[in-house]
């Protein structure tokens, strides 16, 4: 049993819908979570600091078009044209990232309101999404639940259909562990365990190729500064602006460290241990003010989205996010924090 517990109001959406805030700590971090998308609104250090980025109310939540902290889906990231087929049947699902589909579309699951139950150490949130929800087949029902000890958060997803469907599920928080006042992220240090990515054209779809990260600019698998090498002449880091790609972990369902993140001036660290074969490093190359609310700046923070491959769908060789009747999609990722 968590050690604090707590249950506010958070605000009321456009439409009348109420939303609410959730607070758990045991006695070391403590993590604040939303109905509205799921969220992970925040996580205090044990040393004081937030480390999350996020906004103090639901209206800025709401305007926000970064998805800050919450549940992507039912597909997290992009699929090209918007389009897959499956058994024999092709599906249309809207294009809102130019001509590819980003997150589950224009109303995706970070917009809705879940079903929340509060469990003995954390928070969990259960959706229903019906059959052909932005374009997708079957009807999904997804549990995501978060489960906070002293030193980690652990997310653990679940999906079920009723039709054979597609589903990428992942968390979008922003982390920057030098506080969130901080300008950048640049010079954090991290270290990706990967021995590959997934190079992508110029619309950030995946090639297919799993090219090999030595000798590249994406090489983490010694702690780097992230700011070192993001300015390189690269073809992919001009094409993302940055670091946006996909980074392959190896086998799906067997929990593994695919990251360290450290703030040198502070000293503070996370990892991230996941059973997802991959991680989207992303640094936040196309937040601004008009994205955040006018709260943060570029690369003002980072993400590191444990997933399955982006357009999956569409490449027969990357793990597949097929999910049929009787099956169960899950995951689990663990994000630890510490102070060196």
């Amino acid at each position: 049993m968590a050690k604090r517990f707590e249950v506010e109001e958070f605000g009321v959406l456009a439409d009348g819908s109420p939303v609410k805030m959730f607070t758990v700590g045991d006695g070391g971090i403590v993590a604040r979570f939303s109905d509205y998308g799921a969220r992970l609104l925040g996580v205090m250090t044990a040393d004081g600091t937030e480390v999350v980025l996020g906004y103090e109310t639901l209206a800025e939540y709401a305007a926000d078009r970064t998805y800050s902290g919450a549940v992507v889906g039912r597909f997290g990231n992009r699929i090209a044209g918007g389009k897959f087929t499956l058994d024999g049947k092709s599906y249309q699902v809207p294009q809102n990232n130019g001509e590819n589909a980003l997150h589950g579309g224009p109303v995706g699951f970070d917009q809705k309101v879940w079903a929340a139950e509060a469990t003995g150490d954390g928070v969990e949130f259960t959706l229903v999404s019906p059959a052909g929800d932005q374009g997708f087949p079957g009807m999904l029902t997804v549990t995501v639940r978060y489960a906070v000890s002293e030193d980690s958060l652990r997310v653990d997803y679940s999906a079920t259909t009723d039709a054979t469907t597609v589903v990428n599920l992942t968390n979008h928080a922003y982390f920057n562990l030098a506080g969130t006042s901080s300008q950048t992220i640049l010079d954090h240090e991290i270290m990706l365990t990967a021995e590959r990515y997934t190079p992508t054209d110029a619309a950030l779809i995946p090639t297919g190729e799993l090219a090999v990260v030595e000798g590249t600019p994406f090489d983490f698998k010694t702690a780097t500064r992230i700011g070192a090498r993001i300015e390189d002449e690269n073809v992919q880091l001009e094409r993302a602006g940055g670091y946006d790609h996909n980074f392959v972990m190896g086998s799906e369902g067997e929990m593994k460290l695919a990251a360290k993140l450290t703030d040198p001036g502070s000293r503070r660290w996370m990892t991230v241990e996941t059973t997802e074969p991959g991680i989207q490093f992303y640094s936040g190359n196309f937040m601004d003010a008009a994205r955040t609310c006018g709260k943060y700046a570029r690369r003002g923070g980072l993400c590191l989205e444990t997933q399955h491959y982006p357009d999956s769908p569409n490449h027969a060789d990357f793990p597949s996010t097929v999910v049929r009747v009787g099956e169960t999609l899950r995951s689990t990722t663990v994000f630890r924090f510490g102070l060196e």
